[in-house]
């Protein structure tokens, strides 16, 4: 999305004066991981169960960044239901042999691999590596010999281990691991939870860039050796000392052909999720400085506003897509669904300048709206900001519902059901785990038996309140349900969602939803 000065987005990093402010994403890019290739940068990040996954972003400058694609359509057939929180941990993205790279650990199936000659795809069908439990955060090296290398972390729940890194021996054609790896780390002491690894050379230095301390509370850490299997030693370059920005870490950098290095990372923020900063960094005897040392204490803080990078001139304003209009013969790449997705489930081509989603029964076996792999989603793209779909619903039987969601842990949606006396709104509030889920309707609301066209909107403030809407007209809205608090779901933050569902089993007579759009202002 190129934006103009007159029509700002909801969010954005480029302050145009020369300076950016933090975050430059204020969205759930989780686990970030970026390269430079010539004049353009390019992020992924995790994307667990959601299809489709590992998201491609692209930049000129590392502040305006533009969606450009998914290095995977869908997942083994193990998720064609919903699996909250499983799938694609931790990416590390490389450019290597002319290709692009991506590797990532799915915590039960094992370390998968895909690569592409054109970032925005297409991609080679994902290749597994190595079939195992608990290998996560996966980054491979290639070296000047000729070598190749894998280093990883463990999920303790998974396969016992935690706190602790390893590397492997690897092909040089990257497809497969030539040993059983050799433990280089273990930062139970020192640096507990340590994780999400990324993998560098420079100045003769194996470099290990690694998050520890926990997610929302803790720090970078990096490691350094002259051998690649080490010891190495570990320094602590970021943290949040006297900053706001709480458990800054987990990410990659880049060096720009100015002669700047540049380390982007996330911060766990709840509900918004795993949003993404861009911290500046310095070289000191061959160990990194992020941030600015602002107490003293020799370990960098995030900084909140700063100079851009110095790419050598200047680019347009750009961030993620978030509205669709449904007017392209594809979805908008800012919408993933729950689990492995189906063409049957949505149809852009029913009616011009509509999205059509199709009544979808709840997966067998489950009873509520948390396991339901058709709806439709994309991430809170600001701390602030409403969002507004305009339908109309054609059911095709009883116990049919079509609507607008904020998803996590805990949910609520607003939406059309039919009865047996016309069309009426329902406020459902429901929570779910990987233990379970409950939900119940909170109200119901009788709509006139003329109203065809629906708006539904939901306003979020901070911190993520969200109170629901609807209207017949477009311009008076009236709120339905409580204000909610939104909350993260499984390792990921809150979503807002479209979907049409069937409350009944019957394949048959099923009714659809037509979204003539989906703004957020």
């Amino acid at each position: 999305m190129n934006v103009s000065s007159q029509q700002k987005p909801v969010w954005y990093a480029d302050l145009g004066d020369g300076t950016y402010r933090n975050p430059i994403i204020y969205a759930d890019y989780s686990d970030p991981d970026v390269i430079r290739v010539g004049e353009d940068f390019y992020m992924t990040a995790s994307s667990f169960n959601s299809t489709p996954g590992l998201p491609i972003l692209h930049s000129k400058d590392l502040v305006n960044w533009t969606l450009i694609g998914h290095a995977i359509q869908e997942l083994p057939p193990e998720f064609d239901g919903v699996r909250h929180g499983d799938g694609v941990w931790a990416p590390s993205i490389r450019y290597h042999d002319g290709k692009f790279w991506i590797y990532f650990g799915a915590p039960d199936e094992g370390i998968f691999m895909t690569t592409a000659t054109d970032p925005a795809g297409p991609w080679t069908p994902l290749h597994l590596v190595k079939e195992v439990k608990g290998y996560i955060d996966t980054c491979p090296l290639w070296d000047e010999d000729g070598q190749a290398y894998l280093v990883h972390a463990f999920a303790k729940s998974r396969c016992g281990i935690k706190s602790k890194l390893q590397v492997c021996r690897m092909s040089p054609d990257g497809k497969s691991l030539l040993d059983e790896g050799t433990l280089i780390f273990d930062g139970t002491e020192d640096h507990p939870t340590i994780e999400g690894p990324k993998f560098y050379k420079r100045n003769g230095y194996y470099y290990i860039f690694a998050p520890a301390g926990g997610v929302a509370v803790g720090w970078q850490t990096i490691l350094r050796s002259k051998n690649i299997f080490g010891p190495y030693e570990d320094k602590i370059v970021l943290h949040q000392g006297d900053s706001i920005v709480n458990g800054p870490h987990q990410g990659g950098y880049v060096e720009l052909e100015s002669g700047e290095s540049w380390f982007i990372h996330f911060q766990d923020r709840d509900a918004y999720g795993r949003i993404v900063h861009l911290q500046p960094m310095t070289w000191e005897n061959d160990w990194p400085a992020m941030g600015i040392d602002t107490n003293g204490d020799g370990i960098g803080e995030p900084v909140l506003v700063h100079k851009k990078p110095n790419v050598g001139r200047e680019y347009p304003f750009a961030v993620p897509d978030m509205s669709d209009e449904f007017e392209k013969p594809s979805l908008g790449l800012q919408w993933q669904w729950q689990a492995n997705n189906r063409k049957e489930w949505y149809s852009l081509d029913a009616r011009e300048s509509h999205l059509r989603l199709h009544a979808q029964p709840l997966p067998a076996g489950t009873s509520t709206f948390y396991d339901l792999p058709s709806i439709l989603c994309q991430k809170l793209p600001a701390p602030e900001f409403t969002a507004t779909a305009k339908l109309e619903f054609a059911p095709g039987s009883a116990q049919e519902r079509a609507g607008l969601t904020v998803f996590g842990h805990e949910y609520r949606y607003l939406a059309l059901e039919s009865a047996e006396e016309g069309l009426q709104l329902v406020f459902v509030k429901g929570q779910g785990n990987k233990e379970g889920s409950s939900e119940e309707t909170a109200e119901k609301l009788a709509l006139p038996s003329t109203a065809k066209t629906v708006y539904l909107r939901v306003k979020v403030v901070l911190e993520a309140q969200c109170t629901f809407e609807y209207s017949l007209d477009g311009s008076s809205f009236t709120p339905v349900g409580d204000v909610f608090k939104a909350v993260e779901g499984h390792w990921v933050g809150a979503k807002l969602g479209l979907f049409c569902l069937s409350q009944g089993q019957a394949a048959d007579a099923r009714g659809y939803a037509d979204f003539d759009w989906f703004r957020i202002e």
